[in-house]
């Protein structure tokens, strides 16, 4: 699917179940708040920090990223922004900068 695809079904979404978006702080803050419940579920699951036993047991890692997903579209949504273009544009910029420096990298061989 494309990126653009994705824009248009969550503005569908919020204009036919959610009423309207979010302030853009309140996104914001709420894609913080996303981006550290993925970040729990991986230093739990991958790193080193011991599951608590109260916690449920299925933590869905795919669910919590599309909620950052969800969250990060209505940001770009509203502030007018055209993710694919601007993804492809920063690919683009990595692919310049970062291919020699990654592969003159000894930790990465």
């Amino acid at each position: 699917m494309e990126i653009k695809n994705i824009q248009k079904l969550v503005h569908n979404w919020i204009i036919h179940h959610g009423i309207r978006y979010f302030n853009v702080l309140t996104n914001t803050i709420l894609l913080s708040e996303e981006v550290g419940e993925v970040s729990r579920i991986i230093a739990r699951n991958y790193g080193e920090q011991s599951k608590q036993k109260n916690l449920k047991k299925n933590e869905d890692l795919g669910e919590e990223l599309s909620d950052v997903l969800f969250v990060l579209v209505c940001l770009a949504n509203q502030t007018g922004i055209d993710l694919e273009k601007s993804f492809h544009k920063k690919l683009k910029k990595k692919e310049i900068r970062d291919h020699g420096r990654h592969h003159e990298n000894e930790k990465l061989k």
